[in-house]
C-alpha cells in the first residue's frame, strides 16, 4: 500500500497515515471488509518505522473505521464509532473496564464504588472507600469563558463540578459520615495565572461550607497545583475523595427484579442552590464542547483541542458562548457551564428515613442513562417514562446530528440520580425530593431477565434496546 508520505512537512509521518487512510475510506476507496498490510508490510513500501504504522492503525482502530483482526491484521468496518469516541473519548470505557475489572474488586463486589476493608483506622466493622473524578473537559470550556471575558470566577463553578463528581458517587454506597476531599489542579502556567487557581481555591471553600450547611460532613484537606504546560495547553481539576464508614450501612447496589426507579432531576432550582440549573454535569462535555462551539474558537484558541482529532469535528458546531440557548432562558455558555449539581442533602435524608428499604442508587454519570446496566444480576432495567429531554440536550443533538440512542449513553437526558426502592416506597422519595425542589418521578421498574440489560423509551416515544 503505497501512501504519499513526506517527512519535511509539519504534520508528523503518523498523522499524515491517519489522514490518508481515514480519507481513502470514508471516499469509499478502502470498502468495508477490505484487509490492510501488515504493518511490517506497510512500513517497508512507505520507508517508515513500523511502530509508526502501528501508532496511526491504533488511532483508526479507536476511531471504529479499522478493527484488528485476530492473527491477520486490520481491517475495514462497516461504519464509524461515534464521533464521542472519534474526538479521543470513551462513553463506556469499555477498555479501561477489560483492565480494572481484572483487579480486586473491595470487599462487596458490585458496588458502585470501591470498598476496602478500614485500612485507615483497622477497625474490622468498619470499611474505607476512596474515590478520584473531575470536571473533565468542562475546564476547557471555563477557560474560554475566562479568555473571552476575563473573569476568573467561572472556575468557582468548575471546583463544584470536581467534588460533586466524586460526591454523589460516594452517595452511591451509602455515605453519610464524614468526607475529606482533595484537589489536584494541573495547569499550563503561562495561560492559567494565579486568578485562575485563586477562584478554584475560592469556590472549593464555598462550596463545601454550603453543603455542610445542609448537613453533609465534607471537608477539604488540601490538594496540589502542578504547572505542566508540556501535558495540558489550558487546566485540568481533579480531586480525591475518602471515608469511613460502618459496613452494615453500606449500599451493595444489589440491584433486583419488582424494584422502581426513582429518577431525581437534573434541571431546575434546588432549595439550596443559588442559581438555576440548565441539566449538565461533567459527562460528555468534549461531545458539548466541539459540537455545540464555532470554529472561532479553534482559531483562537488552538490550545484547547487536540491537533490529531479530524479537524471536521473541532469546533463544529453553531454558536458562541454568548448566544442564547433556544428554548431557554440560559445563554449558551451559562448552559454548558452550569455547575454539576449534588444530590448530597437530598440523598442523606432519604437514607435517614428509608435506610435498608432503598436497595440501589445509581449516578448517570459515564454511560448517562446506560450505567445502570452495570448493577445486579439478570435484570431487565425499563424506563418508560423519563423526564422531558432539557432544552440543552436537544441542542446538542440538533447541532451535532448525533443518534438519540448515543445521546442517552453520553448525557444524564434529565435525571442524574436513581433511587431503586420496592414499588411501596417509591412516593416516599418523590415526596422528599420536591421537599428540597427537585422534581423526582417513577422513570421506570426492573424485572427478572436472563442478563442485565436496558430497554428505553424517550419521551417522543422512541424505543433503545442496550
Amino acid at each position: 500500500m503505497q501512501l504519499k508520505l513526506d517527512p519535511s512537512l509539519s504534520t508528523p509521518v503518523f498523522q499524515q497515515i491517519i489522514d490518508q487512510l481515514h480519507f481513502s475510506i470514508n471516499t469509499g476507496e478502502l470498502l468495508p471488509g477490505f484487509k490492510l498490510p501488515s504493518i511490517r508490510q506497510i512500513a517497508q513500501e512507505n520507508d517508515v518505522a513500523a511502530n509508526t504504522v502501528a501508532k496511526a492503525l491504533r488511532q483508526l482502530e479507536f476511531r471504529g473505521v479499522i478493527s484488528a483482526k485476530a492473527r491477520s491484521g486490520f481491517e475495514v468496518t462497516g461504519e464509524n464509532k461515534s464521533r464521542y469516541q472519534a474526538r479521543g473519548v470513551s462513553s463506556d470505557k469499555a477498555e479501561v473496564h477489560n483492565v480494572v475489572d481484572q483487579l480486586d474488586a473491595g470487599i462487596i463486589p458490585g458496588a458502585f464504588c470501591k470498598i476496602t476493608e478500614d485500612f485507615l483506622s483497622g477497625d474490622p466493622e468498619k470499611c474505607n472507600i476512596i474515590h478520584a473524578d473531575g470536571s473533565g473537559t468542562k475546564s476547557i470550556i471555563a477557560y474560554l469563558q475566562y479568555k473571552e471575558t476575563g473573569d476568573p470566577s467561572v472556575f468557582q463553578g468548575i471546583a463544584q463540578d470536581s467534588i460533586v463528581m466524586n460526591l454523589d458517587d460516594l452517595l452511591c454506597v451509602g455515605i453519610n459520615g464524614r468526607i475529606l476531599i482533595s484537589n489536584t489542579i494541573n495547569r499550563n502556567a503561562l495561560n492559567c495565572p494565579g486568578e485562575v487557581i485563586a477562584a478554584l481555591i475560592e469556590g472549593t471553600e464555598i462550596f463545601l461550607a454550603q453543603l455542610r450547611d445542609q448537613g453533609v460532613n465534607i471537608y477539604s484537606g488540601g490538594g496540589e497545583t502542578a504547572d505542566v504546560g508540556d501535558l495540558t495547553g489550558t487546566i485540568v481539576v481533579d480531586s480525591c475523595a475518602v471515608a469511613i464508614m460502618k459496613k452494615n450501612e453500606l449500599i451493595a447496589n444489589n440491584i433486583h427484579s419488582d424494584l422502581a426507579i426513582i429518577g431525581l432531576s437534573s434541571i431546575g432550582q434546588a432549595s439550596y442552590e443559588a442559581v438555576n440549573n440548565s441539566g449538565i454535569g461533567s459527562n460528555g462535555l468534549t461531545s458539548a464542547r466541539h459540537d455545540m462551539l464555532c470554529r472561532y474558537y479553534a482559531d483562537k484558541y488552538p490550545e484547547t483541542f487536540d491537533s490529531n482529532i479530524d479537524q471536521d469535528i473541532v469546533y463544529c458546531g453553531p454558536y458562541r458562548l454568548e448566544d442564547k440557548l433556544p428554548e431557554s432562558s440560559f445563554s449558551v455558555g451559562e448552559a454548558i457551564l452550569s455547575p454539576t449539581r449534588s444530590y448530597a442533602p437530598l440523598i442523606n435524608r432519604a437514607l435517614s428515613e428509608l435506610g435498608s428499604e432503598i436497595k440501589g442508587l445509581v449516578h448517570c454519570s459515564g454511560g448517562g442513562q446506560t450505567k445502570c446496566i452495570k448493577f445486579g444480576h439478570s435484570v431487565h432495567f425499563v424506563k418508560d417514562n423519563l423526564f422531558p429531554t432539557p432544552p440543552l440536550f436537544n441542542a446538542i443533538q440538533a447541532a451535532s446530528a448525533t443518534s438519540w440512542q448515543e445521546m442517552y449513553k453520553v448525557f444524564n437526558m434529565g435525571h442524574r440520580m436513581e433511587v431503586y426502592v420496592p414499588h411501596n416506597r417509591a412516593q416516599e422519595v418523590i415526596d422528599i425530593a420536591r421537599e428540597y425542589q427537585i422534581e423526582a418521578q417513577q422513570i421506570g421498574y426492573t424485572e427478572a431477565a436472563e442478563k442485565n440489560h436496558l430497554t428505553l423509551t424517550g419521551p417522543d416515544g422512541q424505543h433503545f434496546s442496550y
